[in-house]
């Protein structure tokens, strides 16, 4: 059981920093093009974003990090690695809580509610909406890049503690 722990401490390192990642890139750049953009065309790029996220490239990073890291956490328990073990179950625990759970609780419901919204015509109409919408999210948005940004300093940090092989 020992030899799986380095692949699997890799695996949830590359996993977890392309979901902090792709949080990561909404922060520095997406939102801020969408809030400058006609307000119209924030609702519908976001609302084609939202439906084009829920594919099999984004789901392992987005559904697997959580999972592999709580693998990987009890393997490290298994093996005795006490060290890398405390600092995986805290990323598996920022990954799951304010990663995942936030994400399906919060901004999956966020965007749900604004794909059901006609983008209007009147941009008075579309400026409302869409700052009603993007600060909330963004808000929380940034409470879960924040969350998987320290998991993956607490992975780094797991594998600092690593047995010698």
């Amino acid at each position: 059981m020992k030899t799986l722990t380095r692949p699997l401490c890799l695996i949830s390192l590359l996993l977890n920093a392309a979901l902090f990642g792709f949080f990561y890139a909404w922060v520095c750049s997406t939102m801020w093009g969408l809030d400058a953009a006609d307000p119209r065309v924030a609702i519908a790029a976001m609302q084609a974003m939202n439906a084009s996220v829920r594919n099999a490239i984004f789901a392992p990073a987005f559904f697997g990090s959580p999972v592999v890291l709580l693998i990987t956490t009890l393997v490290l328990a298994a093996t005795a690695q006490r060290g890398a073990m405390a600092w995986f179950a805290a990323a598996t625990l920022l990954c799951a809580l304010l990663g995942v759970i936030l994400t399906m609780a919060v901004n999956v419901p966020m965007n749900e509610a604004l794909a059901q919204i006609v983008v209007p015509d009147d941009i008075d109409t579309a400026r409302a909406i869409w700052f009603d919408y993007s600060p909330d999210w963004q808000f929380w948005n940034q409470i879960r890049t924040i969350a998987t940004g320290a998991a993956v300093l607490c992975i780094g940090l797991g594998i600092t503690r690593l047995d010698p092989a």
